[in-house]
């Protein structure tokens, strides 16, 4: 018989507030300074981009993955069914879109963006692998 760590024993025992009690907090916040910045007239594409931003920076992507996650039965199924895809459509949106570019003359810029979209995909790659090295906790 296996016998538990005190170390896994406490992390089993922690309650569901302490495990995202950050992710929550952080997300109330960046949605509180969504509407006042929406409120205050400022451009939509900065919000967009500075809440992905922060998202991205602070793991509050993968603490929603999570807390979906939780679901029993359905939770692992639902995270799958939007993390796979994403990349997916990503790469057919990049061929579709460079398809056009070339037939017009745009090569130039098609590389341009191929590029831009490889560094997204490499950036979310090795996000996603930092925050499983380094846990918010």
């Amino acid at each position: 018989m296996e016998l538990i760590s005190k170390q896994e024993l406490a992390m089993s025992e922690r309650t569901f507030w302490q495990l995202f009690k950050k992710h929550i907090i952080a997300w109330l916040l960046i949605a509180v300074i969504v509407v006042v910045a929406l409120m205050l007239g400022i451009d939509e594409k900065i919000i967009v981009f500075a809440t992905l931003v922060l998202g991205l920076f602070t793991q509050l992507f993968a603490g929603i993955g999570a807390l979906i996650a939780m679901i029993p039965f359905i939770g692992p199924l639902i995270v799958k069914v939007f993390a796979i895809p994403f990349f997916w459509l990503l790469n057919a949106l990049g061929y579709f879109v460079g398809v056009i570019a070339i037939k017009r003359g745009y090569s130039g810029e098609f590389m341009k963006s191929r590029v831009l979209t490889v560094a997204l995909l490499v950036g979310i790659i090795v996000g996603y692998i930092i925050g499983h090295l380094i846990p918010l906790r």
